[in-house]
């Protein structure tokens, strides 16, 4: 009898174990890459997968442009609704073929309760798309409240892009999809709030239009406008948060209150200053890119002399700048901030540490931005420090990019190895790397 029982439990214990084993091999998609291939300017899709081992198999997007290499590259790309955007520069100052191409990522999102379920069934395929020689050879894509915002710097103005209207699309090349907003000038960046109001600077950093920044209705409030003035020009980089817009002139950073129904007047704006200090040569510190983390703004100074992490509270009525230096290689850059949150929550800073040279290690910073959670970022400390592949920098193009693929990993890229890598937010160790060929840069997941 004792014996048959020892059997019985002994057989028990084995089936459990095989079942833990079985469910832990059996494969499953985790999420949908995609990623800008910069060695042909080319866009590329994967879905990736976990059993035994992880996998990930390259292609191409069908339908996506044929660029020409020598003459057009990808910019930023976007993504609201299962849709991306991805923006086309040209080197002709947009007097060749510039603009933007929409794709279904072909991911499908069912909601149950507390969770949902992804399905990867369809092929992505491209929308619509517009490029031309009209198009003012964008440089930045936005994305606010779900709706796409592209800088047409040669045009002096923004195209606004509705993804449901993109659904909608019955040929690859739509004039409904789009509309064109003249605000802004040169380099322009941009910062909207809930499809009323944007605020779209100039780069100018002498003249009349020195850190000016146009006030645009949008909406509802289409045809309604002004524009004020910054201390300072130069500028080149915004942001919303928490009912204020940020902005990053020459300067340290400006603020103002976002103005919903365009009801002020040029001299009654209150342009707010956040000195960054100075560097050794006495000039002021300036950022000229912006992330979002919750109601705080991050961004980073001293890119390659004594670089640190900075942080404001947008939530508070005057934000109070906080820092955290950051431990960087000499003739090493730091580069923007991304911001993803773990699966209990927490909320991290990812910077990576990128050398030009290709002669020192390149590394991941992860920075706890709240390890008391108690709201303030005031305590952020490095968590973790990984040595990763290489960048491949080149202009604009060839960095790290960090996408997150729910809050359990996150995907990166290493251009000049050719691969992606797969980083757990459970303990920020690298789960595996995935030849994946090419220059991968810029990527995004859809799923998870």
């Amino acid at each position: 009898m004792k014996s048959s029982m020892k059997f019985a439990i002994a057989l028990g214990i084995g089936l459990t174990t095989a079942s833990l084993v079985n469910a832990q091999t059996k494969e499953r998609t985790v999420t949908r890459l995609f990623w800008q291939d910069a060695s042909d300017q080319s866009l590329k899709t994967g879905d990736l997968k976990r059993g035994a081992t992880w996998k990930l198999e390259p292609t191409t997007v069908a339908g996506f442009p044929q660029l020409d290499a020598d003459k057009q590259s990808h910019v930023q790309m976007r993504l609201a609704d299962g849709i991306l955007l991805a923006g086309i520069h040209d080197t002709e100052d947009g007097e060749f073929q510039s603009g933007w191409v929409a794709i279904d990522s072909g991911v499908t999102k069912d909601t149950h309760g507390n969770h949902a379920h992804w399905h990867y069934a369809e092929a992505p395929r491209v929308l619509a798309s517009r490029l031309d020689d009209q198009q003012g050879n964008p440089a930045h894509v936005y994305l606010y409240e779900s709706t796409f915002y592209l800088a047409n710097d040669k045009k002096n103005g923004f195209t606004v892009v509705e993804p449901a209207v993109l659904r909608t699309a019955k040929s690859p090349r739509v004039s409904e999809a789009d509309q064109f907003v003249s605000a802004g000038g040169g380099h322009i960046t941009l910062a909207a709030v809930a499809g009323r109001v944007a605020y779209a600077t100039w780069i100018d950093r002498e003249g009349e239009n020195l850190g000016r920044v146009d006030v645009v209705g949008i909406g509802s409030n289409a045809g309604k406008r002004y524009h004020f003035h910054l201390p300072s020009g130069g500028l080149h980089g915004a942001t919303t948060n928490s009912g204020k817009i940020f902005f990053a002139p020459t300067d340290g950073v400006c603020w103002v209150a976002a103005d919903m129904e365009l009801s002020q007047l040029a001299a009654d704006v209150d342009v707010n200053h956040i000195s960054l200090g100075e560097d050794k040569q006495g000039d002021p510190k300036r950022t000229g890119a912006f992330a979002n983390s919750g109601n705080h703004v991050l961004f980073t100074v001293g890119r390659s002399t004594n670089p640190e992490l900075c942080m404001l509270d947008a939530a508070s009525p005057k934000p109070g700048l906080m820092k955290l230096a950051l431990d960087v290689a000499e003739a090493n850059t730091i580069a923007t901030p991304v911001a993803v949150q773990s699966r209990t929550g927490e909320r991290f800073a990812l910077l990576f540490e990128e050398s030009r040279s290709g002669e020192q290690p390149e590394k991941l910073h992860v920075v706890a931005l709240d390890p008391n959670r108690d709201g303030s970022y005031e305590d952020a400390e490095l968590k973790s420090l990984l040595t990763i592949g290489r960048s491949s920098i080149e202009g604009h193009s060839g960095h790290h990019e960090a996408t997150a693929i729910s809050r359990s990993f996150v995907a990166i890229s290493n251009p000049g190895d050719g691969t992606i890598s797969i980083v757990s937010t459970r303990d920020w160790t690298v789960q595996t790397t995935l030849r994946v060929g090419g220059t991968p840069t810029r990527l995004l997941a859809v799923g998870g």
